[in-house]
């Protein structure tokens, strides 16, 4: 009852309302982030280009050997992409928001962390699949040419590759202070992109076998062969799943609304 003997009507949001407006309000801050797009657009194009033109290092190893060395870097520069928006962008992002209390407010709403988490994941998909496509045209006009077969494999490869990669960008970035995030996220970055199995595959690379149960190895891989081989890389795909369901469930532990 209000305070005039009247019953109040107001009902909250469903939950999936309250996700999908959260997660358009983050998509549209990340398309208007001048320094995210720089790091998940024109570096990854820039690595693309660039790649594309030399001869080394070599690419095309093992199971990819037959292929031209643009269809096994392409998949490689996706990756890369996927790392840059649903890892490094977030981690940065959150720490700042923790900072100057976006997320305290956040915590005052039904959102919740899990639907924090949900929202940014969804906001992630949405737009890398711009950059994704926009990056896809900038290879095929370089000669890649993907199997169309591994179109699917590769979709799930993505989701499940942004999933764990954004809840560890919550580990980090709703765990430590803006400053630290800002270092650490960049420096990961770096390291993952030149010895993560990302763009260079971790069979390439030294210490393969633990560097293919790196969440960027597992995606770089999983990309390679749906669109070099059509095929589902079934293991790397499980990998991605085991990081997301222990990323998701340490974020929701570590993740704080306020510093």
């Amino acid at each position: 009852m209000t305070a005039a003997g009247t019953t109040d009507t107001r009902r909250e949001a469903p939950a999936v309302r309250r996700v999908l407006a959260q997660a358009r309000f983050e998509a549209l801050g990340l398309l208007r982030h001048g320094e995210q797009l720089l790091v998940s657009v024109v570096l990854p194009v820039l690595a693309l280009v660039g790649l594309s033109l030399v001869s080394s290092p070599q690419l095309a190893v093992e199971r990819w050997s037959d292929a031209a060395r643009i269809d096994v870097l392409a998949p490689g520069v996706l990756a890369l992409t996927v790392l840059s928006t649903a890892f490094t962008g977030q981690a940065i992002l959150l720490g700042f928001e923790r900072r100057w209390g976006v997320l305290r407010l956040l915590g005052t709403t039904p959102l919740g962390r899990g639907g924090l988490l949900l929202a940014k994941t969804t906001a992630v998909l949405a737009v890398l699949a711009l950059q994704l496509l926009l990056l896809g045209g900038v290879a095929g006009a370089l000669g890649w040419r993907p199997d169309v077969a591994g179109l699917l494999p590769a979709v799930v490869a993505v989701v499940l590759g942004a999933l764990a990669l954004v809840s560890l960008a919550a580990c980090l970035g709703g765990a430590l202070r803006a400053e630290a995030v800002l270092a650490l996220a960049n420096l990961v970055w770096v390291l993952l992109a030149g010895f993560g199995g990302t763009v260079l595959p971790a069979v390439a690379l030294p210490g393969e076998p633990l560097l293919s149960l790196l969440p960027t190895a597992a995606l770089g891989d999983a990309l390679r062969d749906a669109f070099v081989l059509g095929a589902w890389n079934v293991r790397a795909l499980l990998v991605l799943l085991v990081w997301g369901l222990l990323a998701g469930l340490l974020a929701r532990r570590l993740l704080r609304w306020s510093d």
